[in-house]
């Protein structure tokens, strides 16, 4: 069962890595932070100033997604908000000395190993939720998401991508702190090498390698081993998750995703907050008031892509 109560860490960790896309060294540091504050990212290179993790933030959604607010943007947040909504971390202050959070391997397995050893102290706080009662959805150039009520949270994923090494995969299943851990956080990132040389005309990929993405090329996949037989579309789950804790609040309901990516995930969070009478809220209104965007929020980037 999901913990009723806030939760932060009881000490801060640091990491140092590189942007999957900037490829530029970038420092990162989770530090504790009271209940109501949420995930905030500081910008040590721009004196501190503060992006919140919130929906109506979401700017761009190009083979990630950027967060901005007053001018200051942090970029690629995907996979540390995953791993924060996975271990059910809701307050802590992400300080970087960059604009990418760093990529590390590609998947969300070591902010994991970051948390656990920061570890996790609970607030005397209720922890918000937000429970779905009527079904909503979003779609797009041959991408759709559907949510719609359920006792607990669970997500059925799939894609299509024409590549025979690809193909079409699918994930169903209920998530939960110990099945992320098991089934959905060590995915990797993946990227076609046909798209690479475009991707970086583009000035994206610029840090992605062998050591942090899974790259498939014409004839097979240039990393030694997948770590899932359907590591492609597990991964897809994780950026969903990651998205989806832009809500602010724990999120109870099913979630269906057909050639879905980062543009589709952010609409769903931001269709779901458009639609108050959608669902009811339990915890604090303080958190939700936060998180409710009092303006529309506009994002740039495509359907279905690979995962970069």
């Amino acid at each position: 069962m999901p913990r009723s109560n806030q939760r932060t860490l009881k000490k801060s960790a640091e990491c140092v890595g590189i942007g999957l896309h900037s490829g530029r060294p970038v420092s990162m540091r989770l530090n504790p932070a009271p209940a109501g504050h949420g995930i905030v990212f500081a910008r040590l290179d721009q004196g501190g100033r503060r992006v919140y993790a919130r929906a109506v933030n979401v700017v761009r959604t190009s083979f990630a997604t950027t967060l901005s607010e007053n001018g200051c943007s942090i970029s690629t947040t995907e996979h540390l908000m995953s791993a924060l909504y996975a271990l059910e971390i809701d307050n802590v202050l992400v300080e970087l000395d960059g604009a990418e959070v760093p990529i590390l391997d590609g998947s969300a397995a070591p902010f994991i190993y970051l948390i656990h050893e920061a570890g996790i102290f609970e607030l005397g706080a209720a922890r918000p939720r937000l429970v779905l009662e009527k079904p909503l959805s979003v779609s797009e150039q041959g991408g759709r998401i559907t949510a719609s009520p359920a006792p607990s949270f669970s997500v059925d994923y799939s894609i299509n991508f024409d590549h025979p090494l690809v193909g079409s995969q699918n994930f169903r299943g209920s998530i939960s702190c110990k099945s992320y851990l098991s089934e959905i956080a060590t995915a990797r990132t993946f990227c076609f090498l046909r798209d690479v040389e475009a991707l970086r005309r583009q000035g994206l990929a610029l840090g992605g390698c062998l050591e942090n993405a899974i790259v498939v090329g014409d004839d097979g996949i240039l990393n030694d081993s997948l770590r899932f037989e359907d590591e492609f579309v597990r991964h897809k789950v994780l950026d969903l998750i990651g998205d989806l804790a832009l809500l602010g609040m724990l999120f109870v309901g099913h979630v269906r995703a057909e050639r879905a990516g980062h543009r589709l995930h952010t609409r769903l969070v931001q269709e779901i907050l458009a639609r108050p009478d959608a669902w009811r809220f339990e915890g604090s209104t303080e958190v939700a008031a936060h998180h409710i965007p009092s303006r529309p929020a506009m994002v740039a980037g495509g359907s279905q892509t690979a995962s970069l």
